[in-house]
């Protein structure tokens, strides 16, 4: 049974960047043909594709967001991870890492409640 779960900071200053781990269990982030993606879902508004990472390393972002996203990996964690910079209070929302595949996301973390505020 494959399991995520996301960690980091609750709380980011505007202009900051905010970066949030994806931890893996239960499968390998490498293992061909699989996905991660990272999602969002601000107060009161549907769920947001930010990026997602696949088993190869390579990544791909939403246009939207692009100019201020990264996504990389650390294989021997079996973690990926979310960098967002110059965060603005319309970057809260709850986030999510959900996986294996590119437009399909069988497993979910439970969802990490990020607030930008000073």
């Amino acid at each position: 049974q494959v399991q995520l779960q996301e960690s980091g900071p609750g709380l980011v200053k505007p202009s900051q960047t905010l970066s949030l781990t994806c931890t893996v269990s239960g499968g390998s982030i490498t293992t061909n043909k699989n996905y991660w993606t990272w999602i969002r879902q601000p107060p009161g508004k549907g769920l947001e594709w930010m990026g997602v990472i696949a088993y190869d390393g390579s990544t791909y972002y939403s246009p939207s967001l692009k100019s201020r996203t990264s996504i990389s990996r650390d294989t021997s964690k079996n973690q990926f991870t979310l960098q967002l910079t110059s965060v603005t209070p319309e970057d809260t929302a709850v986030y999510y890492c959900a996986g294996p595949y590119f437009s399909r996301h069988d497993y979910w973390g439970q969802g990490t409640q990020v607030t930008v505020s000073s």
